[in-house]
């Protein structure tokens, strides 16, 4: 009893998040990923547990790390103890929004940016004039490693399949229309054949790979031709003010450059669902106060409609 009283004492609780990562993620690299720690350092650490506990912990098994039977047995009451860990260490602290100078970090793609950023960084100078805040591009795959890591606080952006530890609440939905230069021969009515006989800008942060819309037409048993793919919505739309093409995009962030754009907005001809966007955070921050205060914030700026 002695001795595994004083083996307890020694451990350094820095290893258990590693304990954590590993089991979470199932791969070394991976797990050095989601920490921002080398695979030499969690390899490390991992060593260190293993002699602290006495197991092998995790047995390679191919590409993946298989947790032994006895780490089966603690890790779900282990990292259940760090959750909790966690939320008492974030209680502690306290937030004072007109006294910070935090600065804060959302991940957001560019069409989010657009609509969101201009009415939220007001928001926050109101409340909080001393903080900061940046808007990043996050990889959507790599969206829970970022929260995870802190690298973000929070991220804003369509409805992903995301699992715990990453949490999100429903924020807003945007429809869709299509946009054409003034002028255009299609700009009083456009049928669902002239959409397909036209050609088409696609607005993608992805070298290749199908939008939104094409996804649509293709359950539908259709397909355009894309004449141009543009990393956002700006550049985009000035392609098409430029030429015959046509652009579908949201239709709030539509309203914002069709004038300076010179374009014209029509609706969609087919079934195209709105975008629903959703806010993220990460289970470690649910009780963290200034993290607490800043989703607060954002999803009062989305639900009084104070952009778009």
């Amino acid at each position: 009893m002695n001795q595994i009283h004083s083996r307890s004492e020694q451990l350094d609780l820095n290893l258990l998040k590693v304990f954590e990562a590993v089991y979470r993620e199932h791969n070394l690299s991976r797990a050095a990923q989601a920490l921002y720690l080398t695979p030499s350092a969690v390899s490390h650490a991992l060593t260190r547990l293993r002699q602290h506990f006495d197991d092998p912990l995790f047995v390679r098994d191919g590409r993946r790390m298989s947790a032994t039977p006895a780490c089966q047995r603690i890790a779900p009451q282990l990292i259940d103890t760090l959750g909790r860990l966690r939320e008492l260490l974030q209680q502690w602290d306290r937030f004072d929004p007109l006294q910070t100078r935090q600065g804060f970090r959302i991940g957001m793609p560019d069409a989010t940016e657009s609509a969101l950023l201009p009415a939220l960084a007001q928001a926050l100078h109101a409340q909080a004039p001393g903080a900061t805040l940046a808007s990043v591009a996050v990889a959507r795959r790599e969206l829970g490693r970022e929260l995870a890591a802190g690298q973000v606080d929070l991220a804003v952006d369509v409805a992903l399949p995301i699992s715990e530890p990453v949490r999100h609440r429903p924020l807003f939905q945007d429809g869709f229309c299509v946009v054409m230069r003034e002028g255009h021969s299609l700009a009083k009515r456009l049928s669902l054949k002239q959409y397909l006989q036209a050609r088409h800008v696609a607005v993608s942060s992805r070298a290749s790979g199908q939008v939104i819309e094409d996804i649509a037409l293709l359950n539908l048993g259709l397909q355009r031709t894309i004449a141009l793919r543009c990393q956002n919505y700006h550049s985009a739309g000035e392609a098409v003010a430029q030429s015959d093409a046509l652009l579908t995009m949201p239709a709030g962030l539509a309203g914002r450059i069709a004038a300076n754009a010179r374009l014209r907005r029509v609706s969609v001809p087919f079934a195209l669902p709105a975008a629903q966007v959703h806010l993220y955070w990460h289970a470690n921050s649910e009780l963290e106060p200034a993290n607490r205060w800043l989703r607060e914030l954002v999803v009062t700026v989305c639900e009084r409609g104070l952009f778009g």
